[in-house]
């Protein structure tokens, strides 16, 4: 009885290990990107990513209609 207890935990420690081994390694993600440098919409206030607002000057704008909302507040 001892001995077939002994082949059984030998066969199953074996077949654990070797599914163990077989299994192929984790894919490794790369790592984050830098986060984008945000600006405030002088308009609204909401932040954007620079490379997505609109400049004029020292300001930067969230949408083509802000930017034109504010041209046209400074014209009066």
């Amino acid at each position: 009885m001892f001995r077939l207890l002994f082949w059984i935990a030998l066969i199953a420690a074996a077949f654990w290990l070797w599914r163990r081994f077989k299994r192929p390694a984790a894919p490794t993600t790369p790592p984050p990107a830098e986060p984008a440098p945000m600006v405030r919409c002088a308009q609204c206030g909401v932040h954007v990513p620079r490379d997505k607002a609109l400049p004029r000057g020292e300001h930067w704008y969230c949408s083509q209609a802000h930017l034109e909302q504010s041209s046209h507040s400074s014209d009066c």
